[in-house]
């Protein structure tokens, strides 16, 4: 008699009936991404919309709002993140250290330095990026490891009014797969297909799209309380057809992840309320840039109407027109006496130099909401000329690209414990990695339940647990700057001077700044070096 299965065509469709309800309710998070994806792309006129007069009036797309999230953008690639594993237990050392070498491995692996880049243009434009952590059975070989990839949020949908993910009681992934090569991968899907039964919300494209032979696959995670702690479980459906059910594996007995979290980790550039996903720089900008394009089209227009000539001319009056109106002719006819009543010339007024201040105001406004000003450019306006001073205006102007990079070190760190958790479930067997120049091996023997005893009898076992903190591993070129100028300045005012070592170390102590225990370490060893010399000295020695 075979097993009673927990997934079967019923709870499908209660799924199903639960995705449509989280897809309705983001249904304006949708709409506002679509539209984001628009300005982004400089095709924004279809959003501003307008009326019948409009139609053939110029509409210019100028690149402010473009060129602001480019510099953003490249902020955040000069600070790719690196991260590092400390031990909250003395005894777990060297799994941490072990983790500190594995992780930068394994992010490599998964290209993670493209997918950063990628979920940054994401983020700015559309103010959350979302990266998963999952496990591919697929990979080495069969063996298996550790994927991590990009998720577009039209393709997940998770509980309406949340604030966290993780407090949805389902999560939905889903993705659109040819109907042959789903055949290919399940025959059990063979006659059973009949098209998308999910209508997943598409951007405006250049191509034309046809999901007339596609079918929705859908992810299904979902969490439940099994002995008072949530277990999280994983069901992968097309229509009626269940591929594949954690509940139904014997291997599952834990959960699908032992971690019992969402592989998804959202990660929020401007926080709203009632929302796991924020709003970006698009939004922000995009009032200021449609004044600008705005302000940009009366200027065109009235640019274009000054330079071509037009003529009230005279009913019935001595000029014929269609001479007149052709350049190519020598010599226009007119019929009798030709006075200024017959033709006159329509003549324009300059534009109001109050157009160019309105449009020149919205650009220094989407500038200065935007945190693009000169500095952080690289500009030099207002007649600012010390390399030093310019160092430290760039360093100033950048505080907010630090805090935007900065929150999104707090989801690369979430990234990396579903990363060492992955690692503690699935790594049973050694793998040998190239770690520092040399090969070495490494398993999750270290990660695993230790058990403990108190006076001869065992307690709770010892989960190792861990802390992960990250650094730039890039460093911006204004950093550098700045950190050549401060070098300069500190050898200008003579804290490499032996004689004043002393005083240099306590000046030293009391400043803060990237490479300070380099600094004092060489006034230390030159301090030693002046001392040495001078006690050979007193003493007649030779100094080596």
């Amino acid at each position: 008699m075979s097993k009673l299965k927990k997934i079967d065509r019923k709870e499908l469709i209660r799924a199903e009936q639960i995705l449509k309800k989280y897809k309705a309710g983001k249904a304006n998070l949708e709409n506002r991404i679509i539209s984001n994806e628009q300005w982004w792309k400089m095709r924004h006129w279809g959003e501003i919309g307008g009326n019948e007069y409009d139609i053939n009036r110029p509409k210019p797309s100028s690149a402010w709002l473009f060129n602001s999230i480019a510099n953003k953008h490249a902020d955040a690639m000069d600070n790719i993140p690196e991260p590092s594993v400390l031990p909250r237990e003395q005894d777990d050392e060297a799994a941490a250290k072990g983790l500190s070498e594995m992780l930068p491995v394994v992010l490599e692996r998964a290209g993670y330095e493209k997918l950063y880049s990628d979920m940054w243009w994401y983020k700015l434009k559309n103010g959350t990026a979302c990266q998963a952590v999952l496990w591919d059975s697929s990979l080495e070989n069969g063996r298996g490891d550790i994927a991590i990839k990009n998720i577009d949020l039209l393709n997940l949908f998770w509980q309406p009014g949340i604030k966290d993910i993780e407090e949805s009681r389902n999560v939905f992934y889903v993705t659109l797969y040819d109907n042959d090569l789903l055949c290919e991968i399940y025959p059990e899907l063979v006659g059973k297909l009949g098209g998308d039964t999910v209508n997943i919300a598409g951007y405006k494209t250049e191509d034309n799209i046809d999901g007339s032979d596609k079918s929705s696959v859908i992810d299904w995670y979902y969490k439940k309380r099994v002995a008072g702690r949530e277990v999280l479980h994983y069901c992968r459906f097309v229509g009626e057809t269940v591929l594949y059910s954690s509940e139904d594996d014997e291997l599952c007995e834990k959960g699908f992840y032992e971690h019992g979290r969402y592989p998804f980790v959202l990660d929020p550039l401007f926080m709203q309320e009632g929302s796991p996903c924020g709003f970006g720089y698009v939004d922000i900008m995009r009032d200021a840039q449609t004044y600008i394009d705005k302000l940009g089209q009366v200027i065109l227009e009235h640019t274009v109407q000054m330079s071509r000539k037009r003529f009230f001319i005279k009913h019935n009056g001595a000029v014929r027109e269609e001479e007149f109106a052709d350049f190519r002719r020598p010599f226009v006819h007119v019929a009798g006496n030709l006075s200024d009543d017959d033709i006159r010339e329509i003549r324009l007024d300059p534009l109001d130099g109050a157009v160019m201040t309105a449009m020149n105001n919205k650009i220094e406004e989407l500038k200065e909401t935007s945190g693009n000003r000169d500095f952080s450019q690289g500009g030099t306006a207002g007649g600012v000329t010390a390399a030093s001073a310019i160092a430290a205006l760039q360093e100033a102007g950048n505080k907010l690209s630090r805090d935007m990079i900065k929150g999104s070190y707090f989801a690369f760190t979430n990234v990396c414990y579903l990363i060492i958790e992955l690692i503690r479930q699935f790594y049973d067997t050694p793998r040998v990695y190239l770690l520092s120049g040399d090969y070495k091996s490494f398993d999750n023997s270290l990660l695993k339940d230790k058990e403990r005893f108190l006076f001869g009898e065992a307690i709770e076992p010892h989960r190792p647990v861990f802390d992960v903190i990250c650094k730039a591993a890039k460093k911006s070129p204004f950093s550098k700057a700045a950190q050549n100028e401060l070098a300069k300045e500190l050898f200008h005012i003579g804290f490499f001077r032996p004689e004043l070592s002393e005083q240099s170390l306590a000046a030293i102590e009391i400043m803060d700044f990237e490479g300070k225990e380099n600094i004092r370490d060489s006034i230390a060893k030159i301090a030693q070096q002046y001392r040495a010399s001078q006690m050979a000295m007193q003493s007649g020695g030779e100094v080596l």
